[in-house]
């Protein structure tokens, strides 16, 4: 009897460890199975009811009519929060809904003192609230003359399309909860000079949020171009290359070890084409090497130039005809953004991209913090990194590597609940390395570069 009890206690405390190795040793899912369900959840149709409804306030330019309800900025930003408050209350309250403010004058665009407001939802995350994923499209609208404030200006894809996808994505993403916290935003002043942008910027600086990442949405319904090219299939994600924070010191250590094409905005942009790949179909993900398009700018610039990751999500064959126009028809042409020149499918497509990005981010745990890479003269590279608090929810840790010349990483490996790994026979001048972190259930972070240069 006392050798069957023995049997059993060795018995029990051999599947133990096998228990405890086997724990260790298991990789977290490599697919969030809730993600591909994100993925179908955009309407179409809603969302072409929102770009309409905004359309329909004639102008949202940023010097137009703030009393009235059916017309101008002021009517147009009361209903987007309204449009908030209602979606939260269908979440038992999960939103908060702002207005962020300031006031600009003497600028060229906003010669007198005028309100520049934003609308904020937040969605605060279960257990790392102070980290934020935001995803942002533009309120207001222009024709021709950027000081023309009463001129109809109905701004169907530029940018309602983009302010629809925000709301349509708040709508679906409040139905879940999330370890960190997204922020659903609508941002005034942006064809004046980015000042909404740089003033919820300022707020979020003052508040003392970690944003981690910026989706800035400008133009997401257009599918033929002025090239004659129609293609619904395709998106652009545009990304900085180096830091615009980046210090002296800095860009020399940047000189000597890399990272010209590993910024957090250009991990976060191949962070957006991966989630594409694996969650969606029938829609490529072309990453332009540049902030925006060329010598052009979008909202996600004023995030960028305080440190904050950030890329633009849009439409890859822009019609120019239909952008910052006078209403008109001349030699046959039709001039002017209206409702003529919206896909919303496309629209519809796009929002879902952004959606299973943020869910995806918020979802994941802390981003690994402290990243840094050694191994010169030697066989080996080595990684370190640092696990910051609030990770609750972390499962472990894949590192990354690619050959210098590889736009995109191309070999990962879960290595777990570690906070170094070293590459045995990967001499370091050869690669580039980097690690992400990965929850219980799946949900992973972009790939953090080492070093000030990659630093979320």
């Amino acid at each position: 009897m006392k050798k069957l009890i023995l049997f059993l206690a060795v018995l029990g405390l051999s599947m133990s460890l096998s228990a405890t190795a086997q724990s260790h040793d298991v990789a977290p899912p490599s697919e969030v199975l809730d993600i591909y369900a994100i993925a179908d959840a955009p309407s179409a149709d809603r969302i072409y009811t929102d770009i309409e409804t905004l359309a329909n306030f004639g102008t949202r330019h940023t010097l137009s009519e703030t009393e009235s309800d059916i017309r101008g900025i002021g009517a147009a930003r009361r209903w987007i929060f309204e449009e908030f408050e209602t979606i939260s209350e269908a979440c038992g309250g999960c939103l908060e809904v702002i207005y962020v403010t300031d006031t600009i004058s003497g600028e060229t665009r906003i010669p007198d003192p005028t309100e520049v407001v934003s609308v904020l939802a937040i969605q605060r995350g279960t257990i790392d609230p102070n980290r934020y994923v935001m995803m942002s499209g533009d309120i207001d609208s222009r024709v021709t003359d950027p000081l023309d404030g009463t001129s109809d200006s109905p701004g169907a894809n530029d940018n309602a399309s983009g302010m629809a996808g925000v709301i349509e994505a708040a709508r679906i993403l409040s139905k879940n909860e999330y370890a960190g916290s997204i922020i659903y935003a609508g941002l005034s002043g942006e064809e004046q000079g980015l000042f909404g942008g740089k003033i919820v910027a300022q707020h979020a600086l003052d508040q003392g949020w970690e944003i981690k990442a910026v989706l800035n949405n400008d133009m997401i319904s257009n599918i033929t171009g002025v090239d004659g090219v129609t293609d619904n299939s395709i998106v652009r994600v545009f990304s900085e290359g180096t830091r615009a924070t980046e210090t002296p010191e800095e860009a020399r250590l940047r000189r000597f070890t890399g990272g010209e094409v590993d910024s957090p905005s250009r991990n976060l942009a191949r962070y957006v084409k991966s989630m594409a790949d694996q969650y969606m179909v029938n829609l490529d993900v072309m990453i332009v090497y540049r902030l925006d398009r060329y010598r052009r700018g979008g909202h996600h610039r004023p995030f960028n130039e305080v440190g904050m990751p950030g890329v633009r999500i849009m439409e890859t064959h822009e019609h120019y005809d239909r952008q910052h126009q006078d209403l008109r028809t001349e030699n046959g042409t039709e001039y002017g953004d209206t409702l003529e020149g919206v896909d919303k499918h496309y629209a519809a497509k796009l929002t879902a991209l952004n959606a299973i990005t943020l869910a995806g981010m918020a979802g994941a745990p802390p981003f690994p913090a402290n990243v840094e890479a050694s191994g010169a003269v030697s066989a080996s590279a080595t990684l370190t990194w640092e696990t910051p608090e609030k990770a609750d929810n972390l499962s472990g840790y894949r590192v990354h590597w690619r050959v210098t010349t590889a736009p995109e990483w191309t070999h990962s490996r879960f290595v777990g609940k570690v906070n170094e790994w070293t590459f045995k026979n990967l001499v370091i001048d050869n690669y580039f390395f980097g690690v992400s972190a990965i929850s219980h259930d799946g949900y992973e972070t972009p790939v953090v570069f080492p070093g000030p240069a990659g630093r979320f």
